[in-house]
């Protein structure tokens, strides 16, 4: 055993003698890299530009009510509605962040520092279930709250991830009771 282990820490790399072709490689592979990079930035722009349609995000009213329900974490993005990878980043709608959420009578309010705040008023609330996914992000079933909501004439599901994922189903009851509440009043 000893002669293969003499033989095997003998060993070493061959020495570069060719760096032109080194760097070319390098330089290649760092172009490669950046051209992949704009078109994804481009195509993340085009999918704005098709969804142009999208009207504005409501404001939240002045006097919203008082906080039934508080909740920090994580929004992972907007689909439309039954369609989990069929992003929408109109709006900033598709930028991920941290996350406040409030529901008031008056509906729910996502404050996300670093990108667009938006509101979704309680009449346009259409439903709220827990899943496992949503474009661009997959978790264990159960691990995301996913609010479905009318806008213009679109459904719109988006997905967000509590700090503390025993508050999903307390959200779930509170949105569901909300929502067939509005319906009765309608």
């Amino acid at each position: 055993m000893t002669p293969v282990l003499l033989l095997a820490a003998e060993k070493e790399s061959a020495e570069v003698t060719d760096w032109a072709a080194r760097i070319g490689w390098v330089v290649g592979l760092a172009l490669f890299v950046a051209l992949v990079y704009w078109l994804m930035r481009e195509g993340w722009k085009w999918r704005g530009t098709l969804q142009g349609d999208l009207p504005e995000l409501p404001a939240v009213p002045d006097d919203p009510g008082p906080a039934k329900l508080t909740m920090s974490g994580r929004y992972h993005g907007s689909t439309t509605a039954g369609q989990w990878l069929d992003r929408i980043v109109a709006h900033g709608l598709g930028t991920r962040s941290r996350a406040e959420l409030t529901l008031t009578d008056a509906g729910l309010d996502v404050v996300r520092p670093g990108a667009n705040d938006f509101f979704v008023p309680a009449h346009a609330l259409r439903g709220a279930r827990l899943d496992k996914g949503i474009a661009g992000k997959v978790l264990t079933e159960g691990g995301l709250l996913i609010v479905t909501w009318a806008h213009g004439e679109r459904q719109i599901d988006s997905g967000f991830r509590s700090d503390h994922a025993a508050e999903h189903n307390q959200w779930t009851e509170a949105l569901n009771q909300m929502i067939n509440k509005t319906e009765g009043a309608r």
